[in-house]
């Protein structure tokens, strides 16, 4: 296992707001047993201050929306597609392994895109990519997961290509680059949420392999929309930490060579 992969995995923990306002409480708790009143009222107020703004204020589609805008949703302009990839993360493998169904996150439209391109594009290749993204390895694969979900849309699965050996985005772009070999001129849509679009195009492009962003899942109404708040909590620290880990991402990323810029962008078109 990687030491990018163990780091990555670590230092989100950690680093989530959710999780560090509530690191924050524990803290505020302890300093307060050890009769630290000023340093347990200090911790106890920046984790109240931080889990109220973040889950009821707009904060979280602030962060968010930068990140879904960056690529424009796909307009079939006539060109033929060869190829479309999916980018796993939609499934939830230990539910459906056990309980033999599908089970589907908030990234389910991967899933209804995937199945809607390949009958809108019957010759185009098909590739799901996306090992476990578990550190624990023994937790059931990807594949075996999606599979149902691409049966119950109606979608052949022996159509598809499985790349099973990727764990993160940087290996979703290297695996399926060495699983298919694309040929110069070819043209592959890239399916992926719209907020993890710009990480995962500058992840093809460092291996040589460009794609066309097919952006979905989509987690803000739009630029002109942000300023609405959460009636729960919990849906803003969950938008706030799904940004906040995009963004630490694209910087990890950056820093590593794994992608060519910090903020990947559309190419301009040819003329």
């Amino acid at each position: 296992m990687g030491i990018f992969y163990t780091l990555s995995k670590a230092g989100w923990f950690l680093a989530a707001p959710s999780n560090f306002c509530v690191f924050l409480l524990v803290l505020a708790v302890a300093a307060l047993l050890l009769r630290l009143r000023r340093t347990g009222l200090v911790f106890a107020v920046l984790a109240t201050a931080g889990l109220m703004g973040f889950g009821f204020s707009p904060a979280g589609n602030y962060l968010m929306s930068p990140l879904e805008e960056r690529f424009p949703p796909f307009v079939d302009d006539g060109r033929p597609v060869d190829g479309i990839i999916m980018l796993g993360g939609a499934e939830v493998p230990e539910v459906s392994v056990v309980r033999g169904v599908t089970a589907l996150n908030d990234a389910a439209e991967r899933v209804l895109a995937f199945a809607a391109l390949a009958r809108r594009y019957p010759q185009a290749k098909l590739v799901f990519s996306g090992g476990s993204g578990e550190y624990d390895e023994s937790m059931p694969a990807a594949q075996d997961a999606v599979r149902l979900a691409f049966a119950d849309v109606g979608l052949d699965v022996t159509r598809v290509i499985y790349e099973r050996r990727s764990r993160n985005t940087a290996q979703n772009a290297v695996e399926t680059r060495k699983l298919i070999t694309p040929v110069p001129g070819e043209r592959w849509l890239l399916v992926t949420s719209a907020f993890h679009m710009p990480r995962a195009v500058g992840c093809f492009r460092e291996v040589g392999f460009p794609v066309t962003a097919y952006p979905v899942d989509y987690r803000t109404l739009g630029p002109g929309r942000l300023n609405g708040v959460f009636r729960r909590v919990a849906s803003g620290l969950d938008i706030t930490d799904i940004a906040v880990r995009e963004w630490m991402g694209l910087g990890a990323y950056y820093a590593s060579g794994r992608i060519p810029a910090l903020f990947p962008a559309p190419e301009p078109a040819a003329r």
